[in-house]
């Protein structure tokens, strides 16, 4: 596997929604909508993951307005990222992707040892057109990192 870059098509993917009725999550029903943005997470309850997902909350406004659709994708369960969106206020669904298919179709697996995380995604950020291309990733060279919010927004907006 390789990142799918700017141009290329992305990876598309089957998960779990991390709410309480655990519904199917496939990412070919969310293209041709408009914008798709994908926010790789490293794990739940963890501060840096907390700042990011509040981050894009606080932006949802803006993302809608150009009518984007976010989602937070993450290794963590189902039952963890429904308490984790509850407790942060999230209105944009979390994939869990458990199975790790989707974080490896990006190439973003890591291992955080001194965490205790194995197999988990790295914080990462791609947005997909209507016709499913990556037109922007942003790949973080440490997962504590948090993307360039205005440059994503920017980069949905030019979409």
């Amino acid at each position: 596997m390789s990142v799918p870059e700017p141009g290329e098509t992305a990876p598309t993917f089957t998960a779990t929604v991390g709410t309480s009725d655990h519904e199917s999550f496939d990412l070919e029903e969310h293209l041709g909508d408009g914008p798709v943005v994908l926010a790789f997470f490293p794990g739940a309850f963890t501060p840096p993951c907390a700042n990011e997902m509040v981050s894009l909350q606080e932006e949802l406004d803006r993302f809608e307005d150009a009518g984007a659709t976010v989602f937070g994708v993450s290794a963590d369960s189902p039952f963890s990222q429904g308490a984790f969106r509850e407790k942060h206020g999230l209105e944009f669904d979390l994939v869990s992707d458990t199975s790790g298919e989707a974080i490896r179709a990006y190439d973003q697996e890591i291992d955080l040892p001194d965490l205790g995380l194995y197999g988990v995604a790295n914080r990462a950020v791609f947005v997909l057109d209507a016709d499913g291309a990556v037109t922007y990733s942003w790949i973080a060279d440490d997962p504590t990192s948090e993307p360039p919010y205005d440059e994503l927004l920017d980069a949905v907006a030019a979409i």
